[in-house]
C-alpha cells in the first residue's frame, strides 16, 4: 500500500487541525482547497483575508469553508503573546512577542499548535528552513532526551517506502547526533507501521577503510544500539552494502540489516542532500518531507521548490504525526 493511502486511513475521522502560514502562496492554497475538500484533515491557512481571497478568486478556486487566520483579527492574541512569553522564559518580552506573532506567520502558526488551537504545521514554501524550525525549536522544543531535531525523507517508488536522514538540518553531525537520529527516524518508520531496518552509512563496510569519518559512524552505531538493544541496526555499511542482498552477504555476511536497510542514515548533511536528491532525479522515487524529528508537536518544512502535491502529502503526513504525540 503506497504512503499517502496509509496517511488517510490514520487520519480518516480524526478532526486535526494543521495550519498552513503562507496562504498567499497558490500551491499552499490550492493544497489547502484539496484538504478541505477530501475531508481528511482540517486546514487552517494564515494570512490576509482579502489578499488570499483575491488569489482564490483569481484561480477560480472556491474556499468558502476554509479557515483563514490573521493574527491582526484574531480574538485570542493576547493569550498567545503570554503563552509565548512564558514559554521563552524572559528571552522575550510582550512587545517584542506581539511583533512576531503579528508580523511572522511561522511564530504566530507555532503557537498556535503550542496552545493546542492546532495539531501541527507545514511551512517553508516561500520560506528557509530556518524561518520554520527557529519558532518551532524555540517555542515547541525537543522531547525529552533528545537535543537536536533531524531531517527524515520518505523515497517512495511503487510499493516501496525507504527513509533518508539527515538530509535537513545538522551539517555535520557527530557520533551522538547521528545515533539520535538513527533512533528518531526508526521511530519515523514505526509510525507508519514500516519495520524499520536501519543502515548507518559510511563510505566503509565494517572496517574495510579507516578514517575519522568512519570512526564517527561505527561509535554511532554503538551508542544506538546501547540506547535501543533491540532495534535492527548496524553499521558502519556502504550503500550498497546496506541496500543490495547479494553484496550485503558478500560484504558483511553476519549482519542482520546489510541487504535488506529500509532506514539509512548518512554521516553528513552533504551526503544525505546529495543522496535523497539524486535517488529522486536520477531513481525515479518521490521525495515526501522533510519530516522534523524530535520535537514535540509536529512542525515541518517544504522545499521553495515544492508543488502543490507536495504541500497536500506532507500535510497528511504531518497530521499522521500528530496522532502519536
Amino acid at each position: 500500500m503506497k504512503l499517502i493511502e496509509i496517511v488517510k486511513q490514520k487520519v480518516s475521522g480524526k478532526d486535526l487541525k494543521i495550519v498552513l502560514p503562507e496562504g498567499s502562496d497558490l500551491r499552499v492554497l490550492g493544497a489547502a482547497k484539496r484538504l478541505l475538500d477530501d475531508g481528511f484533515v482540517n486546514p487552517v491557512v494564515l494570512g490576509e483575508k482579502d489578499e488570499i481571497n483575491s488569489l482564490a478568486k483569481e484561480n477560480n478556486l472556491d474556499i468558502s469553508g476554509l479557515e483563514i487566520l490573521n493574527a491582526k483579527e484574531y480574538d485570542a492574541l493576547d493569550e498567545l503573546v503570554d503563552a509565548f512569553v512564558e514559554r521563552r522564559k524572559g528571552k522575550i518580552d510582550e512587545e517584542g512577542a506581539r511583533e512576531l506573532l503579528l508580523n511572522d506567520t511561522n511564530y504566530f502558526g507555532t503557537m498556535l499548535v503550542f496552545t493546542n488551537k492546532a495539531d501541527g504545521l507545514v511551512s517553508g514554501a516561500t520560506r528557509s528552513t530556518g524561518d520554520t524550525v527557529r519558532p518551532a525549536l524555540q517555542i515547541i522544543k525537543m522531547k525529552e532526551g533528545y537535543k537536536k531535531t533531524s531531517g527524515v525523507f520518505f523515497m517512495v517508488k511503487g510499493e516501496e517506502i525507504l527513509l533518508f536522514a539527515d538530509c535537513a538540518i545538522t551539517i555535520a553531525p557527530d557520533a551522538n547526533d547521528m545515533a539520535e537520529t538513527a533512533l528518531l527516524s526508526a521511530a519515523t518508520a514505526k509510525q507508519f507501521g514500516i519495520d524499520p531496518k536501519v543502515a548507518m552509512l559510511s563510505f566503509s563496510t565494517k572496517g574495510s577503510a579507516k578514517s575519522d569519518e568512519v570512526t564517527k559512524v561505527s561509535e554511532a552505531t554503538k551508542i544506538a544500539i546501547e540506547k535501543n538493544p533491540q532495534l535492527q541496526l548496524d553499521g558502519e555499511l556502504q550503500f550498497d552494502a546496506a541496500y543490495v542482498e547479494s553484496v550485503g552477504k558478500k560484504k558483511a555476511p553476519d549482519s542482520k540489516v546489510a541487504g535488506n536497510a529500509n532506514t539509512f542514515i548518512f554521516p553528513s548533511l552533504e551526503a544525505g542532500n546529495i543522496g535523497y536528491k539524486i535517488a529522486q532525479r536520477l531513481g525515479g522515487y518521490e521525495a515526501v518531507g522533510p519530516l522534523l524529528q524530535g520535537l514535540n508537536s509536529p512542525v515541518n518544512d517544504l522545499s521553495r521548490g515544492c508543488s502543490e502535491d507536495d504541500v497536500y502529502n506532507l500535510s497528511l503526513i504531518t497530521a499522521a504525526q500528530a496522532l502519536d504525540e
